[in-house]
Protein backbone atom coordinates (compact mmCIF):
# COMPACT_ATOMS: atom_id res chain seq x y z
CA UNK A 1 0.00 0.00 0.00
CA UNK A 2 1.28 3.32 -1.05
CA UNK A 3 1.70 5.86 1.98
CA UNK A 4 3.12 8.83 1.10
CA UNK A 5 2.90 11.08 -1.96
CA UNK A 6 6.43 10.68 -2.91
CA UNK A 7 6.12 6.93 -2.71
CA UNK A 8 3.16 7.36 -5.30
CA UNK A 9 5.52 9.57 -7.92
CA UNK A 10 8.30 7.46 -7.38
CA UNK A 11 5.59 4.06 -8.02
CA UNK A 12 4.33 5.78 -11.15
CA UNK A 13 8.18 6.54 -12.29
CA UNK A 14 8.75 2.94 -11.91
CA UNK A 15 5.61 1.41 -13.45
CA UNK A 16 5.96 3.94 -17.08
CA UNK A 17 9.48 3.09 -16.93
CA UNK A 18 8.58 -0.79 -17.01
CA UNK A 19 5.85 -0.14 -19.60
CA UNK A 20 8.44 2.37 -21.44
CA UNK A 21 11.16 -0.81 -21.22
CA UNK A 22 8.24 -3.02 -21.99
CA UNK A 23 7.11 -1.18 -25.28
CA UNK A 24 10.92 -0.91 -26.76
CA UNK A 25 11.38 -4.27 -26.06
CA UNK A 26 8.15 -5.15 -28.00
CA UNK A 27 8.99 -3.02 -30.94
CA UNK A 28 12.89 -4.43 -30.89
CA UNK A 29 11.64 -7.37 -33.09
CA UNK A 30 10.04 -4.96 -35.67
CA UNK A 31 13.35 -3.47 -36.62
CA UNK A 32 14.51 -6.69 -37.87
CA UNK A 33 11.44 -8.30 -39.27
CA UNK A 34 11.55 -9.01 -43.05
CA UNK A 35 10.52 -6.09 -45.70
CA UNK A 36 8.51 -7.97 -48.39
CA UNK A 37 8.92 -6.03 -51.65
CA UNK A 38 6.18 -7.75 -54.57
CA UNK A 39 8.19 -7.94 -57.68
CA UNK A 40 6.39 -9.29 -59.82
CA UNK A 41 2.72 -9.20 -59.62
CA UNK A 42 -0.08 -11.45 -61.08
CA UNK A 43 -2.00 -9.06 -64.19
CA UNK A 44 1.04 -6.38 -64.03
CA UNK A 45 2.28 -5.48 -67.94
CA UNK A 46 -0.95 -7.96 -69.13
CA UNK A 47 0.77 -11.19 -67.84
CA UNK A 48 -1.70 -13.63 -66.79
CA UNK A 49 1.05 -15.36 -63.71
CA UNK A 50 4.33 -15.08 -62.88
CA UNK A 51 5.93 -17.97 -61.67
CA UNK A 52 9.37 -20.13 -61.01
CA UNK A 53 11.61 -17.39 -58.69
CA UNK A 54 15.38 -17.98 -59.17
CA UNK A 55 17.73 -14.82 -57.72
CA UNK A 56 20.94 -14.10 -57.68
CA UNK A 57 23.82 -11.93 -56.91
CA UNK A 58 26.96 -10.22 -59.21
CA UNK A 59 30.33 -9.61 -57.97
CA UNK A 60 29.14 -6.18 -58.00
CA UNK A 61 26.76 -6.80 -55.43
CA UNK A 62 23.66 -6.31 -58.21
CA UNK A 63 20.78 -8.62 -57.34
CA UNK A 64 19.06 -9.93 -60.77
CA UNK A 65 15.38 -11.67 -60.02
CA UNK A 66 14.51 -14.43 -62.91
CA UNK A 67 11.26 -15.99 -63.21
CA UNK A 68 8.40 -16.86 -66.07
CA UNK A 69 6.22 -14.24 -67.84
CA UNK A 70 2.90 -16.64 -68.43
CA UNK A 71 0.79 -15.01 -70.51
CA UNK A 72 -2.50 -16.64 -70.87
CA UNK A 73 -2.89 -18.96 -67.82
CA UNK A 74 -1.13 -20.17 -64.53
CA UNK A 75 -0.19 -23.43 -67.01
CA UNK A 76 3.33 -24.50 -67.49
CA UNK A 77 2.26 -24.91 -71.10
CA UNK A 78 1.76 -21.79 -73.29
CA UNK A 79 3.18 -18.55 -74.35
CA UNK A 80 6.05 -18.28 -71.47
CA UNK A 81 8.44 -15.30 -71.32
CA UNK A 82 12.12 -15.38 -69.26
CA UNK A 83 11.94 -11.74 -67.80
CA UNK A 84 14.06 -10.25 -65.06
CA UNK A 85 14.36 -7.38 -62.83
CA UNK A 86 17.81 -5.67 -61.35
CA UNK A 87 18.42 -3.94 -58.06
CA UNK A 88 21.68 -2.04 -57.66
CA UNK A 89 20.88 -1.00 -53.74
CA UNK A 90 20.67 -4.29 -52.14
CA UNK A 91 16.73 -4.57 -53.28
CA UNK A 92 15.88 -1.34 -51.91
CA UNK A 93 14.58 -0.33 -55.29
CA UNK A 94 14.29 -2.12 -58.27
CA UNK A 95 14.35 -1.73 -61.93
CA UNK A 96 11.36 -2.50 -64.35
CA UNK A 97 10.67 -5.67 -65.74
CA UNK A 98 12.62 -6.80 -69.32
CA UNK A 99 12.19 -9.51 -71.10
CA UNK A 100 15.29 -11.84 -71.75
CA UNK A 101 14.11 -14.96 -73.92
CA UNK A 102 10.73 -14.56 -75.92
CA UNK A 103 10.04 -17.40 -78.18
CA UNK A 104 6.86 -16.46 -79.30
CA UNK A 105 4.25 -19.07 -78.15
CA UNK A 106 6.77 -21.89 -77.40
CA UNK A 107 7.67 -21.93 -73.29
CA UNK A 108 11.06 -20.62 -71.64
CA UNK A 109 11.60 -20.94 -67.93
CA UNK A 110 13.09 -22.55 -65.35
CA UNK A 111 15.74 -19.98 -64.59
CA UNK A 112 19.21 -21.41 -63.19
CA UNK A 113 21.53 -18.28 -62.69
CA UNK A 114 25.50 -18.98 -61.67
CA UNK A 115 27.85 -16.19 -61.01
CA UNK A 116 31.24 -16.64 -62.50
CA UNK A 117 33.02 -15.17 -59.46
CA UNK A 118 36.39 -15.73 -61.73
CA UNK A 119 35.21 -13.80 -64.39
CA UNK A 120 31.73 -11.99 -63.62
CA UNK A 121 30.05 -13.21 -65.77
CA UNK A 122 26.15 -14.85 -65.61
CA UNK A 123 25.44 -17.54 -66.84
CA UNK A 124 21.96 -18.27 -67.12
CA UNK A 125 20.85 -21.76 -67.94
CA UNK A 126 16.84 -22.15 -69.08
CA UNK A 127 15.01 -24.81 -70.99
CA UNK A 128 12.19 -24.25 -73.59
CA UNK A 129 9.66 -26.29 -75.63
CA UNK A 130 6.92 -26.16 -77.68
CA UNK A 131 4.14 -23.94 -76.17
CA UNK A 132 1.37 -26.55 -77.29
CA UNK A 133 2.53 -29.54 -76.49
CA UNK A 134 2.18 -30.33 -72.17
CA UNK A 135 3.94 -31.90 -69.49
CA UNK A 136 1.91 -35.53 -70.07
CA UNK A 137 2.74 -35.48 -73.98
CA UNK A 138 6.39 -34.58 -73.21
CA UNK A 139 6.52 -37.74 -70.75
CA UNK A 140 4.30 -40.24 -72.60
CA UNK A 141 6.84 -39.44 -75.60
CA UNK A 142 4.29 -37.92 -77.99
CA UNK A 143 5.55 -34.69 -78.46
CA UNK A 144 9.37 -32.79 -79.00
CA UNK A 145 11.44 -33.13 -75.85
CA UNK A 146 12.43 -30.14 -73.86
CA UNK A 147 15.98 -28.57 -74.37
CA UNK A 148 18.61 -26.95 -72.08
CA UNK A 149 19.88 -23.46 -73.29
CA UNK A 150 22.19 -21.10 -71.92
CA UNK A 151 22.71 -17.25 -71.90
CA UNK A 152 25.33 -14.88 -70.29
CA UNK A 153 25.83 -11.26 -69.56
CA UNK A 154 29.27 -10.29 -69.16
CA UNK A 155 27.86 -6.25 -67.86
CA UNK A 156 26.35 -7.27 -64.68
CA UNK A 157 23.19 -8.53 -66.13
CA UNK A 158 22.61 -5.32 -68.34
CA UNK A 159 22.49 -7.09 -71.15
CA UNK A 160 22.47 -10.80 -72.63
CA UNK A 161 23.75 -12.82 -75.27
CA UNK A 162 21.44 -14.63 -77.59
CA UNK A 163 20.38 -18.51 -75.99
CA UNK A 164 22.16 -21.44 -77.54
CA UNK A 165 21.01 -24.93 -77.20
CA UNK A 166 23.02 -26.95 -75.35
CA UNK A 167 21.46 -30.27 -76.13
CA UNK A 168 24.21 -32.07 -77.55
CA UNK A 169 26.42 -32.07 -74.59
CA UNK A 170 23.68 -31.60 -71.58
CA UNK A 171 20.74 -34.01 -72.60
CA UNK A 172 20.81 -37.84 -73.11
CA UNK A 173 18.93 -38.99 -76.41
CA UNK A 174 16.20 -40.73 -74.16
CA UNK A 175 15.44 -37.76 -72.19
CA UNK A 176 11.97 -36.06 -72.37
CA UNK A 177 10.86 -33.75 -70.05
CA UNK A 178 13.81 -31.57 -69.03
CA UNK A 179 14.26 -29.04 -66.29
CA UNK A 180 17.26 -26.67 -65.26
CA UNK A 181 16.94 -25.81 -61.33
CA UNK A 182 14.98 -24.06 -61.23
CA UNK A 183 16.84 -21.69 -58.52
CA UNK A 184 20.74 -20.58 -58.61
CA UNK A 185 23.30 -23.48 -59.19
CA UNK A 186 26.70 -22.82 -57.66
CA UNK A 187 30.24 -22.79 -58.60
CA UNK A 188 32.63 -25.00 -56.85
CA UNK A 189 35.68 -23.59 -54.72
CA UNK A 190 37.93 -24.93 -57.51
CA UNK A 191 35.57 -23.06 -60.00
CA UNK A 192 33.72 -26.15 -61.61
CA UNK A 193 29.68 -24.43 -62.57
CA UNK A 194 27.09 -27.21 -61.23
CA UNK A 195 23.72 -26.60 -62.42
CA UNK A 196 21.07 -29.21 -60.34
CA UNK A 197 18.72 -30.40 -63.38
CA UNK A 198 15.77 -33.17 -63.68
CA UNK A 199 14.24 -35.21 -66.54
CA UNK A 200 12.18 -37.68 -67.63
CA UNK A 201 12.42 -41.05 -69.43
CA UNK A 202 8.71 -42.27 -69.25
CA UNK A 203 5.63 -41.10 -68.20
CA UNK A 204 5.74 -42.34 -64.61
CA UNK A 205 6.99 -40.70 -61.70
CA UNK A 206 9.61 -43.67 -61.06
CA UNK A 207 10.66 -42.39 -64.40
CA UNK A 208 11.37 -38.83 -63.18
CA UNK A 209 15.15 -38.29 -62.15
CA UNK A 210 17.11 -35.59 -60.57
CA UNK A 211 20.68 -35.02 -61.98
CA UNK A 212 23.18 -32.19 -62.35
CA UNK A 213 25.10 -30.77 -65.44
CA UNK A 214 28.49 -29.24 -65.06
CA UNK A 215 31.18 -27.21 -66.44
CA UNK A 216 34.64 -26.62 -66.14
CA UNK A 217 35.14 -23.84 -68.94
CA UNK A 218 33.31 -21.30 -67.30
CA UNK A 219 30.10 -22.17 -69.34
CA UNK A 220 31.49 -22.61 -72.60
CA UNK A 221 30.67 -26.66 -72.79
CA UNK A 222 29.11 -28.53 -70.07
CA UNK A 223 28.78 -32.67 -69.12
CA UNK A 224 26.20 -34.92 -67.53
CA UNK A 225 27.08 -35.53 -64.23
CA UNK A 226 25.59 -37.83 -61.79
CA UNK A 227 21.88 -39.23 -62.40
CA UNK A 228 19.61 -40.45 -59.11
CA UNK A 229 17.69 -43.20 -58.89
CA UNK A 230 13.94 -42.51 -59.84
CA UNK A 231 11.24 -40.69 -58.35
CA UNK A 232 13.41 -37.65 -57.37
CA UNK A 233 13.04 -34.19 -59.70
CA UNK A 234 13.57 -30.80 -59.08
CA UNK A 235 16.48 -30.14 -56.93
CA UNK A 236 19.04 -27.38 -55.16
CA UNK A 237 22.98 -27.80 -54.27
CA UNK A 238 25.20 -26.92 -52.01
CA UNK A 239 29.02 -27.27 -51.65
CA UNK A 240 29.66 -28.82 -48.12
CA UNK A 241 32.63 -27.80 -46.53
CA UNK A 242 34.50 -31.17 -46.84
CA UNK A 243 33.83 -29.91 -50.13
CA UNK A 244 31.64 -32.81 -50.97
CA UNK A 245 28.55 -31.55 -53.01
CA UNK A 246 25.11 -31.62 -51.49
CA UNK A 247 21.33 -32.14 -53.41
CA UNK A 248 18.42 -31.04 -52.03
CA UNK A 249 15.09 -32.97 -53.99
CA UNK A 250 11.43 -32.57 -54.44
CA UNK A 251 10.44 -36.09 -54.02
CA UNK A 252 7.40 -37.47 -55.62
CA UNK A 253 6.91 -40.72 -53.47
CA UNK A 254 3.66 -39.31 -51.58
CA UNK A 255 5.59 -39.24 -48.19
CA UNK A 256 5.59 -35.60 -47.78
CA UNK A 257 9.27 -35.14 -47.39
CA UNK A 258 12.29 -33.60 -49.40
CA UNK A 259 15.17 -36.29 -50.36
CA UNK A 260 19.14 -35.67 -50.31
CA UNK A 261 22.26 -37.19 -51.52
CA UNK A 262 26.04 -36.29 -51.64
CA UNK A 263 28.70 -36.54 -53.98
CA UNK A 264 32.46 -36.73 -53.22
CA UNK A 265 33.59 -36.00 -56.78
CA UNK A 266 31.79 -32.74 -57.46
CA UNK A 267 28.73 -33.91 -58.81
CA UNK A 268 29.99 -37.26 -60.96
CA UNK A 269 28.70 -40.04 -58.50
CA UNK A 270 25.82 -39.63 -55.97
CA UNK A 271 25.28 -41.63 -52.90
CA UNK A 272 21.76 -43.19 -52.68
CA UNK A 273 18.81 -40.54 -51.91
CA UNK A 274 17.30 -40.63 -48.32
CA UNK A 275 15.02 -38.77 -46.74
CA UNK A 276 15.26 -35.95 -44.59
CA UNK A 277 12.58 -36.33 -41.94
CA UNK A 278 12.79 -32.57 -41.00
CA UNK A 279 11.92 -31.42 -44.20
CA UNK A 280 8.26 -31.42 -44.63
CA UNK A 281 6.59 -30.73 -48.17
CA UNK A 282 3.79 -30.37 -49.93
CA UNK A 283 5.68 -31.78 -53.28
CA UNK A 284 7.42 -28.19 -54.33
CA UNK A 285 10.14 -27.23 -55.43
CA UNK A 286 12.66 -25.35 -52.31
CA UNK A 287 16.38 -23.48 -52.19
CA UNK A 288 19.30 -23.95 -50.48
CA UNK A 289 22.43 -21.96 -49.91
CA UNK A 290 25.61 -21.31 -48.30
CA UNK A 291 25.45 -18.74 -45.68
CA UNK A 292 28.91 -18.65 -44.27
CA UNK A 293 31.88 -20.97 -43.33
CA UNK A 294 34.02 -21.57 -40.71
CA UNK A 295 37.14 -21.45 -42.49
CA UNK A 296 36.44 -17.74 -43.50
CA UNK A 297 36.13 -16.76 -39.92
CA UNK A 298 32.71 -17.57 -39.29
CA UNK A 299 30.30 -20.55 -38.07
CA UNK A 300 29.19 -23.36 -41.03
CA UNK A 301 25.71 -22.03 -41.85
CA UNK A 302 23.51 -23.33 -44.56
CA UNK A 303 20.16 -22.20 -45.25
CA UNK A 304 16.96 -23.59 -46.90
CA UNK A 305 13.87 -22.66 -48.18
CA UNK A 306 10.19 -24.33 -48.87
CA UNK A 307 6.15 -24.23 -47.89
CA UNK A 308 6.91 -26.85 -44.70
CA UNK A 309 3.73 -28.28 -44.78
CA UNK A 310 1.51 -30.74 -46.68
CA UNK A 311 0.32 -28.34 -48.53
CA UNK A 312 1.65 -25.17 -50.59
CA UNK A 313 1.87 -22.82 -47.66
CA UNK A 314 3.84 -21.78 -44.49
CA UNK A 315 7.06 -20.47 -46.41
CA UNK A 316 9.93 -21.34 -43.73
CA UNK A 317 13.07 -20.78 -43.32
CA UNK A 318 15.75 -22.87 -41.85
CA UNK A 319 19.30 -22.91 -40.52
CA UNK A 320 21.74 -25.79 -40.32
CA UNK A 321 24.99 -25.82 -38.35
CA UNK A 322 26.37 -29.41 -39.09
CA UNK A 323 26.36 -29.34 -42.88
CA UNK A 324 22.85 -30.24 -43.62
CA UNK A 325 22.86 -32.60 -41.00
CA UNK A 326 19.78 -31.37 -39.07
CA UNK A 327 18.28 -28.34 -38.98
CA UNK A 328 17.44 -26.41 -35.62
CA UNK A 329 16.22 -22.97 -36.69
CA UNK A 330 13.16 -22.92 -38.36
CA UNK A 331 10.67 -19.48 -38.86
CA UNK A 332 7.69 -18.90 -41.04
CA UNK A 333 8.37 -16.54 -43.70
CA UNK A 334 4.92 -16.43 -44.48
CA UNK A 335 1.93 -18.28 -43.45
CA UNK A 336 -0.24 -18.40 -46.20
CA UNK A 337 -0.14 -19.29 -49.70
CA UNK A 338 3.46 -20.11 -50.58
CA UNK A 339 5.03 -22.26 -52.89
CA UNK A 340 8.86 -22.37 -55.12
CA UNK A 341 11.36 -19.84 -53.39
CA UNK A 342 15.53 -18.99 -53.97
CA UNK A 343 17.70 -17.72 -51.79
CA UNK A 344 20.42 -15.12 -51.90
CA UNK A 345 22.93 -13.34 -49.54
CA UNK A 346 22.67 -9.69 -50.25
CA UNK A 347 25.59 -7.66 -50.25
CA UNK A 348 24.76 -5.90 -46.77
CA UNK A 349 24.94 -9.50 -45.40
CA UNK A 350 21.12 -9.06 -44.72
CA UNK A 351 19.58 -12.94 -46.43
CA UNK A 352 16.69 -12.56 -49.53
CA UNK A 353 14.13 -15.14 -50.41
CA UNK A 354 12.14 -14.10 -53.59
CA UNK A 355 9.31 -16.57 -53.62
CA UNK A 356 5.88 -16.77 -54.31
CA UNK A 357 3.19 -15.28 -52.39
CA UNK A 358 -0.35 -14.94 -51.87
CA UNK A 359 -3.41 -14.44 -50.04
CA UNK A 360 -5.46 -16.95 -51.58
CA UNK A 361 -3.13 -18.40 -54.01
CA UNK A 362 0.43 -18.77 -54.12
CA UNK A 363 0.84 -17.17 -57.68
CA UNK A 364 -0.43 -13.77 -57.12
CA UNK A 365 2.83 -12.63 -56.85
CA UNK A 366 6.54 -13.43 -56.43
CA UNK A 367 8.19 -10.84 -53.51
CA UNK A 368 11.26 -10.41 -52.15
CA UNK A 369 11.41 -10.37 -48.60
CA UNK A 370 14.65 -9.62 -46.95
CA UNK A 371 16.04 -9.58 -43.10
CA UNK A 372 19.14 -10.51 -40.85
CA UNK A 373 19.80 -13.60 -39.42
CA UNK A 374 19.00 -11.93 -36.12
CA UNK A 375 15.59 -12.25 -37.61
CA UNK A 376 15.78 -15.72 -38.36
CA UNK A 377 17.30 -17.06 -35.43
CA UNK A 378 15.38 -14.81 -32.53
CA UNK A 379 18.54 -13.07 -31.60
CA UNK A 380 20.55 -16.76 -30.54
CA UNK A 381 22.52 -15.94 -33.65
CA UNK A 382 23.89 -13.54 -36.22
CA UNK A 383 27.16 -12.44 -38.84
CA UNK A 384 29.66 -11.32 -37.53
Amino acid sequence: MIKTFAEGVRAAHAALLVFACAVVFAQAPADTAPRMTPLFQAGDGGVHTYRIPAIAITTKGTLLAFCEARWRSTSDTGNIDLVMRRSTDNGASWEAIVTLVDDGDNVCGNPCPIVDRKTGDIILLITKNIGSENQDALMNGEASPRTPWILHSSDDGVTWSTPVDISAHARKPDWRWYATGPGHGVQLADGRLVAPCDHSTGPADADLHSHVIFSDDAGGTWQVGGVLPGTTDESIAVELANGDLYLNMRNMRGDHRRYVSTSPDRGVTWTPARMDAALVEPVCQGSALRLSLEKDGGKNRVLFSNPASEKRENMTVRVSYDECGTWPVAKTLWAGPSAYSDLVVCGDKTIGCLFERGEKSPYETITFAQFPLEWLTEGKDRME
